[in-house]
């Protein structure tokens, strides 16, 4: 009996409505257009508007979206990993709402938290359940919706993040195609570096941590920037190593979108050129753990049977990786 490996079988992606212009943000924070667009070659990012929605109603969008292209019910659906750092609430599971809403009767699920590497942490995870024969049809969501933890008055982060959410189906495949290799690493002496400082069990939520500001991104940008340049460099260089791929073997990068300079570093590292490169960073900002699976959404028409692609991210932790898949469609 051929191996079997877990495909990626559909995809599909959902942002806001709303565009949040580095023009507007001139008008919020002292920045310019020029000085966000140099550091980060952000332009404007998504965010999600209105009373009461969280993460699950992109998730909502982007999964029923997959479902009719692929052409199966939610009640198909086994497995669901959902990958965010910004939950509708600490519990229940942002998985166990969005299979509800759904409709996904059949389905269990669990959130899974690795910042901005979540997403290909899950994609991992979720392979394991498809390779051993347990499930046939795992759903591995990414988003977030990070403007729910952003400082609007701090211009060091609020130009960054921006909200948005893809999905992928994993299925069972016996050609060969799927993923075939993954590299994931974390380290938690940098959580110092990039982290919210309350909400958690450590420093519950109170008078004094909503009056300091303390439920939201705090980062420290040179330190968070040098060991992220370095170290998602490393492991996509690392997994092409391992599987005997050249720069001319792989087709595709899908980096998470934390920073244009950070993406031009990796893909120089791999001895790829820009149009081997998967970039939309400067329409969506960093989604998290949205950033991949989106970019495969945009991407899907050009994508061919048997692609070697490679996907990397780093985040906070710190967390960081890279998953080797074949294209299965």
């Amino acid at each position: 009996m051929n191996k079997i490996h877990a495909a990626i079988t559909a995809v599909n992606g959902y942002v806001p409505d709303y565009v949040l212009t580095n023009k507007e943000l001139e008008s919020i924070v002292d920045t310019t257009d020029e000085w966000i667009t140099s550091r980060t070659g952000i332009k404007e990012r998504r965010i999600l508007k209105g009373e009461g929605l969280g993460t699950s109603h992109m998730a909502v969008e982007a999964v029923n979206g997959l479902l009719k292209k692929r052409g199966i019910s939610a009640e198909e659906i086994e497995l669901i990993i959902f990958c965010t750092t910004t939950p509708d609430m600490p519990f229940p599971a942002s998985a166990n709402i969005l299979a509800d809403k759904i409709g996904a009767k059949n389905a269990w699920g669990y959130d899974l938290q690795a910042a901005c590497s979540g997403f290909i942490y899950g994609l991992s995870t979720g392979a394991q359940f498809i390779e051993s024969g347990k499930h046939k049809k795992v759903l591995v969501v990414g988003g977030d919706k990070m403007s729910s933890i952003i400082n609007y008055n701090d211009r060091t982060t609020c130009i960054i993040f921006g909200d948005g959410c893809g999905a992928v189906l994993l299925e069972p495949n016996e050609e060969g195609m799927g993923i075939q290799d993954s590299i994931l690493k974390s380290d938690g002496a940098g959580r110092q570096f990039l982290h919210q400082k309350a909400g958690g069990s450590a420093r519950p939520a109170s008078h004094e941590t909503v009056d300091n500001n303390e439920h939201v991104v705090h980062q420290e940008g040179q330190a968070v920037f040098k060991f992220a340049v370095t170290n998602m460099a490393d492991v996509a260089a690392e997994i092409m190593e391992r599987n005997n791929l050249t720069s001319d073997d792989v087709t595709w990068l899908v980096p998470h979108q934390a920073n244009k300079r950070i993406i031009d570093a990796t893909a120089s590292r791999m001895g790829l050129g820009t149009e081997k490169v998967m970039i939309n960073i400067q329409r969506y900002g960093n989604t998290t753990n949205g950033t991949i699976p989106l970019c495969l959404w945009e991407w899907e028409s050009q994508l061919k049977k048997g692609d070697n692609i490679i996907l990397a991210a780093f985040g906070g932790g710190f967390t960081w990786g890279s998953v080797y898949l074949k294209w299965a469609y």
